[in-house]
């Protein structure tokens, strides 16, 4: 019978929205239920977490009903233990870089969340660190394993586009105010104070989608907005929003493909997704969303002529073809999950670590910085 080893996971940050349903629910907890992750050799890691956070209702409440027997609000004692050899936070982006810094003071391996902190010098801090200190790191980087993009990934490879031309993506959605309707997100999101921004939320996500799927970021320009400045807490308490909540970015990409992202919290959706990237080429032209991918040929092409005296004949979306589910696609934090556990144990490649995530952060604080001085921002190469 194949040996299970453990693996002590420190999970720090688990109480919040993403920390609990994607990484702790749909992650470890389902690793577990399913009997850990599976190695080249056949044996099984089993991940065996702590929780940590600051509100012990929240945290015997959560481990109660996920079957974990571990949790504490003292970090320092949990970093203290030398059985639990990994890392993981999904707290607050300012708090980020401090506590990755005390876990690999700790000897821990380290994966995280990103931004991997708010600014870049604390982010190439964190990797200077961990590469000194020769720990296992790894940032996730979500967006790449959803089934849309990894359709879009698969036409890409194939050759289809011919030449890729230009990247349009479409991110966002209302997020209510908080007085006629409960706000989705959390208030820290909409101040500044408090690690706020939807430049430094998602210039990170769309770092690491543009540089591998069309070609790295070279130069930016973006602008930031506060398009709602007066929100509701969740005590109902109205506060005033004073972080950036919709950002118009344009970038230049290595090979010439320009991209084109808006991200905003201020947009009511009429469009395939949540999140929609459309991307031309010379030989036909793609749209991904978060699950579904549609490609249109150069063949396939219909031939629109303007006319505004009549309505438009063609059915535009009945000119596309789905590209279908050859394979099943799991949950992609899960799915990440996995491979780096997998690193850890089989040295299998893992190519996003904390480097990674210092090249998103220094995306969004060049964008930050593109939106201030209204002018475009070059992307230099990261020295770590």
């Amino acid at each position: 019978m194949a040996r299970t080893e453990r693996l002590g996971i420190i999970m720090n940050g688990v109480t919040g929205r993403m920390g609990m349903n994607q990484h702790l629910i749909r992650s470890i907890a389902a690793i577990r239920a399913d009997g850990g992750v599976r190695l080249r050799s056949g044996r099984r890691v089993m991940p065996d977490p702590i929780l940590v956070g600051r509100n012990e209702d929240k945290l015997a409440a959560l481990a109660r009903a996920h079957g974990v027997e571990r949790w504490t609000t003292d970090l320092d004692k949990a970093l203290a233990n030398k059985a639990d050899t990994l890392f993981f936070d999904a707290a607050t982006t300012q708090m980020r870089a401090g506590l990755l810094m005390k876990a690999i003071a700790a000897g821990k391996d380290i994966y995280c969340e990103k931004p991997t902190a708010d600014n870049l010098k604390d982010a190439l801090a964190v990797a200077r660190a961990a590469h000194k200190a020769g720990i296992r790191h790894g940032v996730v980087q979500d967006k790449l394993f959803l089934p849309g993009l990894r359709k879009l990934k698969m036409v890409i490879d194939s050759g289809f586009f011919g030449r890729i031309l230009s990247v349009r993506g479409e991110f966002g959605y209302w997020v209510f105010e908080g007085d006629l309707q409960p706000a989705q997100r959390p208030s820290w999101n909409y101040k500044l104070k408090e690690g706020g921004g939807i430049i430094l939320d998602m210039l990170c996500h769309w770092r690491y989608v543009l540089d591998n799927l069309f070609g790295e970021v070279r130069s930016v320009s973006c602008l930031g907005a506060v398009h709602v400045p007066k929100r509701w807490d969740e005590n109902g308490k109205a506060y005033k929003a004073d972080a950036d909540d919709a950002a118009y970015a344009t970038f230049q990409l290595e090979g010439g493909v320009i991209a084109h992202i808006n991200s905003s919290w201020c947009t009511r959706v009429r469009r395939d997704d949540l999140v929609t990237f459309h991307v031309d080429g010379t030989h036909g032209s793609a749209v991904a969303g978060l699950t579904k991918c549609w490609t249109q040929a150069r063949v396939n092409t219909p031939k629109p002529v303007w006319n505004p005296d009549e309505p438009q004949p063609i059915d535009f979306y009945r000119t596309w073809d789905e590209v279908p589910d050859t394979s099943v696609h799991g949950n992609g934090f899960r799915a990440q999950w996995e491979l780096f556990i997998r690193h850890l144990y089989d040295k299998s490649p893992f190519p996003w670590d904390l480097t990674a995530g210092a090249k998103g952060v220094q995306l969004a604080e060049a964008g930050l910085k593109s939106w201030a001085e209204r002018r475009w921002i070059d992307i230099e190469p990261l020295k770590v």
